[in-house]
């Protein structure tokens, strides 16, 4: 099955560009530094289901966001997650934390929907994340 990003991650985030394996999504929510990694590879569910031989080129892109979060957003915490119980599709999120921010310390699920997003503040983030990913 070929690869097509799911509707919801499409409506949700803005595209960035993409890695050896992943595309590289930002959340429009500007409350928090939040990026979202989607293998290319067609029918992925879970983890478990990606090739063994992509696996660490996998963790290797969550690194490379990870460290990008700290250094350019000065995350004090990387929250990384892959629930898909919204969405089907393989997606890894690589989210920046703040003892300060608007879900601190629970998980951002839990802080309600970003209602009034500030497009600027994303669309900073986009630029600056296209800048350090090489983009």
């Amino acid at each position: 099955m070929a690869f097509s990003l799911h509707e919801k991650l499409a409506a949700d985030c803005e595209s960035l560009g993409d890695l050896d394996l992943c595309t590289v999504l930002l959340m429009r929510d500007h409350r928090f530094p939040w990026v979202i990694l989607v293998p290319r590879i067609g029918a992925l569910r879970d983890l478990h289901d990606l090739p063994r031989d992509q696996a660490p080129v996998l963790f290797g892109e969550i690194d490379r966001l990870s460290r990008v979060l700290v250094d350019e957003f000065k995350a004090e915490k990387i929250n990384v997650a892959a629930l898909g119980n919204q969405v089907p599709q393989l997606h890894v999120h690589v989210i920046g934390r703040y003892a300060s921010d608007a879900a601190w310390p629970g998980p951002v699920w839990n802080a309600g929907v970003a209602l009034d997003v500030d497009q600027a503040v994303v669309g900073e983030r986009a630029l600056v994340l296209r800048r350090a990913l090489e983009f």
